[in-house]
C-alpha cells in the first residue's frame, strides 16, 4: 500500500511532463474557435471616423465572402501583417473590412495615413466587447465570412503570404 502512494505522484508528474511537452507542438495560431462553421456574431459597432465607412452584421453573408481583420495601431505584429493585407486588398473579388481594437482613434487614422489603408470598411471596437463575442484574443486576428455569413476561417497572428494561400484565399472561394 505504501508503495501505491509513492508511485501516485511519479506517475502523475510523468504524464503532466508529457502532456505539457506535447503542448509545445501545437500550432497556435490554428484557433480551435467554436465560432468557425457557425453564422458570424453581431458587430454593430461605430465606424472609425466620419471619413472611414462602417459596416454592421447585415452586410455579411449578402453574396460574397468578407474578410474581417482585428488590429491596432499598438501591435507590432499588425505592422508586419500591413502589407500582406494591402496585397489582399488588391485582389480581385477581394472584400477586407477592419476593426480597431482596444485603441485611440487619432492614432489608428496615424497608423492607416502612416502605412495605407488596405480596408473597404473600419469599425472601432475601442472597449473590446464585440471582440470577446467574436473570440478575439489578441491582436491580430483575421477571420473569413462566406457568402452565407458563416465563419470560415479564424486565424490568430499576422496574416503572411502563407497564410493567405494556405488559409484565406482558399476559403474565399
Amino acid at each position: 500500500m505504501k508503495r501505491l502512494f509513492f508511485l501516485i505522484p511519479i506517475i502523475a508528474f510523468v504524464a503532466l511532463t508529457g502532456l505539457f511537452y506535447s503542448g509545445l507542438f501545437l500550432a497556435p495560431t490554428v484557433l480551435p474557435s467554436p465560432l468557425v462553421g457557425k453564422t458570424a456574431p453581431e458587430i454593430t459597432l461605430p465606424k472609425l471616423d466620419e471619413e472611414a465607412e462602417g459596416f454592421t452584421r447585415a452586410e455579411l453573408g449578402q453574396g460574397k465572402p468578407i474578410i474581417i481583420n482585428y488590429w491596432a495601431s499598438w501591435c507590432a505584429p499588425c505592422r508586419i501583417e500591413h502589407p500582406n493585407l494591402e496585397a489582399l486588398a488588391m485582389r480581385e473579388g477581394v472584400t477586407l473590412y477592419g476593426v480597431d481594437y482596444k485603441d485611440n482613434a487619432e492614432d489608428a487614422r496615424k497608423f492607416l495615413t502612416e502605412l495605407g489603408n488596405p480596408f473597404d470598411k473600419i469599425n472601432r471596437d475601442a472597449e473590446g466587447r464585440v471582440a470577446i463575442d467574436w473570440g478575439v484574443t489578441g491582436v491580430p486576428e483575421t477571420f473569413v465570412v462566406d457568402s452565407a455569413g458563416v465563419i470560415r476561417v479564424h486565424f490568430a497572428g499576422p496574416v503572411t503570404e502563407e497564410v493567405m494561400n494556405r488559409l484565406i484565399l482558399p476559403a474565399l472561394k
